[in-house]
């Protein structure tokens, strides 16, 4: 059965809530609650219901039909001197900045880490997106901006700081480089 055929046999409810999820950009809470729904509904002999693939398929459909109107999220402030005073407010001694690559259903991220001695500890300072990969397919990357945006805070705030910065993938996504400390 096709993907919108699924769709429909779903309760007005359900596409109700999974709408609301698609309008607040809360992709992963849609595709759960597809998920659930499709596999609470009865299988006939010929029309296997659609697995997490299938589900975030009709996620995807929903996205795209509501584009529109989907209330984008606050993107948290990233400047030098917010994320300095971040700094600023926490206890230890700042050993190293970090950016590390990172990826969900949508595409890859890089997170800036303040790595911290005395108590060795991390802390998220921020999350750098700048588009879904379906810019791989459009032919837009690379270079990855979110990768040339990471370098330019992390080195800022490092000089800052008199610290490290370390960035050991910065010219593609890897997320099994190796980071600056090994463990905490």
């Amino acid at each position: 059965m096709a993907v919108d055929t699924w769709w429909d046999a779903l309760p007005e409810s359900v596409r109700e809530r999974v709408d609301g999820f698609v309008l607040n950009d809360r992709r992963l809470h849609a595709v759960r609650e597809v998920l659930e729904a499709v596999q609470a509904l009865p299988e006939g002999p010929r029309t296997p219901r659609p697995g997490l693939h299938g589900c975030q398929e009709m996620v995807t459909a929903r996205h795209q039909a509501l584009a529109g109107r989907i209330a984008p999220r606050p993107v948290p402030p990233r400047d030098t001197e917010t994320l300095a005073a971040r700094i600023g407010q926490q206890s230890g001694r700042l050993a190293a900045l970090e950016a590390l690559w990172d990826g969900d259903t949508d595409g890859w991220m890089v997170d800036l880490v303040a790595v911290f001695d005395a108590p060795r500890s991390e802390v998220g300072l921020a999350t750098i997106r700048h588009g879904s990969d379906l810019r791989l397919f459009d032919g837009q990357v690379p270079p990855w901006p979110e990768a040339q945006e990471a370098i330019r805070i992390g080195t800022a705030l490092a000089e800052r700081f008199d610290v490290p910065f370390h960035f050991a993938s910065p010219d593609e996504p890897d997320d099994q480089a190796t980071r600056w400390r090994a463990t905490l």
